[in-house]
């Protein structure tokens, strides 16, 4: 037992068994971990757990919308913060949460991911003495201009129970030798997909009627960079595929920033809609004949048995490199001929392998409780 770990539980206080029932504190400030958090949130309770809201995704559409919509009850805690540079945000996160962590008390934090929420709250758990869980822990792009790849390695090494997605995860976890407990789990946004996707079209206010391609931008990378936001939005508009193109604040700034939003507007076959819901996301991809994105998450999303569809990652490089080997995802490079080059291919094939999904069963988030519970 590494030094870091053997400090943890000598600066606690011991519960007896059977007398205090553990207690649970689970961060979330992103649309992502509201996702990815909501099976684990839901096999807990007022009694062991509360839930923390950073307010990292400030508005109802990117946050309190997927809340309501996945029935997770209300954070016990949430903040309004005054900064978006990450910073400055990370820093009064840090502020903020300490002062409840205090006096909370828990056994563990749960985080999951890669955001500032996420690095923010395993420094300050990490200096109030309470072990991380870090849930979709070992991912790796292995491209530093994503800032999401900073977080997570930093958090990865600071948390004391690690639960990787996968194999690959999990091996890239050991080759940097951290110094917590990992676990191979699955992911837990299969499990969200399990539960919820069968609901979709009931609960969903969008129903489109004829066939269209779906498209996600939001990656910093990508869309604060002019000369690859240029090539990818000439890439889907040459490529002459009707696009349902959900548009994330952050990329609406962008693309106007660079005279670019008004080329989509002018275009008869992309149809542009402000940010939505979990369930019309999740209807758009049942529907969908492919996806182009950027996103992490929906490139594990689409390799459900309920979803499964092909996914084209406008990137150089991905950190879910299991639904690229498998056939799942292709890669574009960030070229406008390698873009257009890959829409159109798989415009002509957009089948899929009949294989199961890389990111489990949908028993994530139960294996996930079930090893906490042995380990505090």
């Amino acid at each position: 037992m590494g030094f870091f770990t053997y400090s943890i539980f000598i600066l606690r206080p011991i519960k007896l068994q059977n007398t205090l029932e553990l207690k649970f504190v689970v961060v979330l400030g992103t649309r992502p971990e509201i996702v990815k958090l909501a099976p684990i949130i839901n096999k807990l309770n007022n009694k062991n757990s509360e839930i923390i809201f950073t307010g990292q995704h400030y508005d109802y559409n990117m946050s309190l919308q997927f809340i309501n919509q996945l029935e997770i009850r209300r954070p016990n805690h949430s903040f309004k913060l005054s900064n978006q540079e990450p910073s400055l945000q990370m820093g009064e996160i840090i502020i903020k949460l300490s002062k409840i962590l205090k006096k909370i008390q828990p056994d563990t934090v749960i985080v999951q991911g890669d955001t500032n929420t996420v690095l923010a709250t395993s420094i300050t758990s990490l200096k109030l003495g309470i072990p991380i869980s870090h849930v979709e822990s070992g991912l790796r792009s292995f491209d530093w201009r994503m800032p999401e790849e900073h977080n997570r390695i930093a958090t990865d090494h600071l948390s004391e129970f690690l639960f990787a997605p996968t194999n690959v995860s999990k091996n890239n976890l050991i080759s940097e030798k951290v110094h917590g407990k990992i676990f191979v789990t699955g992911n837990t946004v299969i499990d969200a997909i399990d539960k919820f996707a069968n609901m979709s079209k009931s609960k969903s206010k969008i129903h489109p009627d004829f066939d269209f391609v779906l498209m996600t931008l939001h990656r910093s990378e990508n869309v604060d960079n002019k000369q690859i936001l240029s090539n990818i939005i000439r890439a889907v508009l040459n490529s002459q595929q009707e696009i349902i193109f959900p548009v994330h604040p952050r990329t609406v700034k962008m693309l106007k920033y660079f005279d670019l939003y008004k080329k989509l507007q002018q275009s008869k076959k992309i149809h542009l809609m402000s940010a939505i819901g979990y369930f019309e996301m999740l209807e758009l991809m049942k529907r969908c004949s492919f996806i182009i994105t950027d996103s992490g998450g929906i490139q594990e999303e689409a390799t459900s048995p309920k979803i499964l569809k092909k996914v084209v990652v406008v990137r150089k490089t991905t950190d879910r490199p299991e639904a690229v080997h498998q056939g799942f995802s292709v890669l574009t490079g960030l070229s406008y001929s390698q873009i257009i080059s890959t829409i159109q291919k798989v415009a002509k094939n957009p089948g899929m392998p009949k294989r199961k999904s890389p990111y489990g069963n949908g028993n994530a988030s139960v294996k996930i409780i079930s090893s906490l519970k042995k380990l505090l």
